[in-house]
């Protein structure tokens, strides 16, 4: 797959070294604004071997937003969040947890798919963003939070943790509690303002799917989003 590097504005020598997608960003209008302002982000290198850049999806008036890791294969390929098997098992357990009528956003804290090629070259393999690109891809992130104003947002898995709530995140110790949610220009930072909205962080759907035991991480799952299910009432 090559890399694409021309951006047709002049910018295409410096595209994704500064590790900072603010520039790309829109100042004014709503999420529509928003999908189409980052389909030409290049605020770090992932976007040069990614298909697309993947943004988030659902309604803006939505009460609650699930913030993934980053889209992976599948949603690299059809240019939408939680499309894949994950995504199936994700929503087979907002049902099951209540949640189902609720209108929810699904989005990633990376809107990039980072991947290296198996040896043989037939197989892309989920590679984790590191922190540097979590933290480039953030004012996507919090963009999309200050237009939807949620009165839950769900952490899936680590990497969502940390970008919301700063490094020291770690999802099995901080999973199934409720707490507040930082304000979105404070997302990530130690101590953080709080916003308005709560914030319940959970395991990855993915994960679920690795597990030795995968019925027991389900119902882990579970147990927590019906937390979340019974915060918004």
């Amino acid at each position: 797959m090559n890399a694409r590097t021309d951006t047709g504005d002049g910018r295409d020598a410096a595209a994704g070294t500064q590790y900072d997608a603010g520039p790309y960003v829109p100042r004014r209008g709503g999420i529509d604004d928003l999908r189409r302002a980052a389909a030409s982000c290049r605020g770090c290198p992932l976007f040069a071997e990614a298909t697309r850049t993947v943004f988030g999806a659902g309604p803006p008036e939505s009460r609650v937003v699930l913030v993934g890791e980053q889209p992976g294969d599948q949603e690299d390929r059809k240019g939408e969040p939680f499309v894949g098997p994950a995504g199936a098992l994700l929503r087979k357990a907002l049902d099951e947890a209540g949640i189902d009528d609720e209108p929810v956003y699904f989005t990633n804290a990376v809107k990039h798919f980072k991947f290296t090629v198996s040896e043989r070259g037939k197989r892309r393999i989920h590679k984790a963003p590191n922190l540097r690109e979590m933290k480039a891809c953030r004012p996507w992130l919090a963009a999309e939070l200050r237009l939807i104003e949620p009165e839950l947002v769900v952490a899936l898995g680590g990497t969502a943790g940390k970008a919301l709530l700063g490094s020291s995140f770690r999802v099995n110790e901080q999973r199934g509690v409720l707490r507040p949610m930082p304000a979105p220009d404070a997302l990530g930072e130690d101590a953080a303002e709080p916003g308005h909205a709560q914030l319940l962080a959970t395991v990855h759907p993915s994960a679920v799917l690795r597990a030795a035991d995968r019925e027991s991480a389900y119902q882990g799952l579970l147990a927590d989003l019906r937390v979340a299910a019974t915060a918004l009432g």
